[in-house]
């Protein structure tokens, strides 16, 4: 079938109260477990892919220009009125 991406099967052990929780957390989002594992695996890529991405762009980039960015962005939020202490 066009599209269909390969599966394989996968055998985890996990503490009968984390199996409960999330057998609760698939049925409340009306999806099977072996869904909710899916989309959860595909958030947690995509986070270390994002992060990857990133420390790859800091090892290449200019420090002082990063830090002239933070200033600029800082002077932005206490011009609007937002402090350190709000976020």
């Amino acid at each position: 079938m066009f599209g269909e991406m390969e599966m394989s099967t996968l055998t985890i052990r996990l503490p009968d109260e984390t199996v409960q929780r999330l057998k609760s957390l698939a049925q409340s989002r009306g999806l099977s477990m072996n869904k909710l594992v899916e989309q959860l695996s595909a958030h947690a890529l995509s986070a270390w892919d994002t992060e990857n991405h990133f420390r790859a762009m800091a090892a290449t980039g200019d420090v002082n220009e990063a830090l002239a960015v933070l200033d600029r962005l800082d002077s932005a939020d206490q011009d609007s009125g937002l402090s350190a202490s709000a976020h």
